[in-house]
């Protein structure tokens, strides 16, 4: 299993519309950036990743599972664009902001620290370790 992040601004999708869709989960659309869309093409079924409110909150406040693997994004056009589905798994049972993130030097090489721009993101399983024992879970 590898993990990722999932990058989303809460008012365009959020952890609670993520929650709604249940188990079928939902196409993870709208990537336009080719190395977003490259990551996307590295995943497989059962992979984890962190959900992650962008913009005012920016803070990790899920994780979701990946239930089907690349494929052709079904709003674009351009059939260059991929995407995967996901579903939430479990919230955190408390958020871990990007400040709390960048202020701990484990996680200093993180993309997320790093490529902060980059939509969809892979994680290491130490970094994934270390963010689920700050948000109060075992990994």
């Amino acid at each position: 299993m590898r993990f990722w992040l999932f990058k989303s601004e809460p008012s365009a999708w959020s952890w609670q519309d993520q929650l709604a869709k249940g188990d079928t989960g939902e196409e993870w659309d709208g990537v336009r950036n080719y190395q977003a869309r490259n990551v996307m093409r590295e995943m497989t079924v059962g992979d984890r990743g962190f959900f992650y409110h962008s913009q005012s909150e920016k803070a990790v406040v899920g994780i979701v599972e990946v239930i089907a693997e690349s494929h052709p994004d079904s709003k674009a056009e351009d059939p260059r664009w991929d995407c995967v589905d996901i579903k939430a798994v479990m919230p955190l049972p408390r958020p871990v902001t990007l400040d709390q993130i960048k202020a701990e030097p484990d996680l200093a090489g993180m993309a997320l620290v790093k490529q902060a721009r980059l939509s969809v993101q892979p994680v290491t399983a130490e970094e994934w370790a270390k963010v689920c024992a700050m948000g109060g879970l075992d990994s």
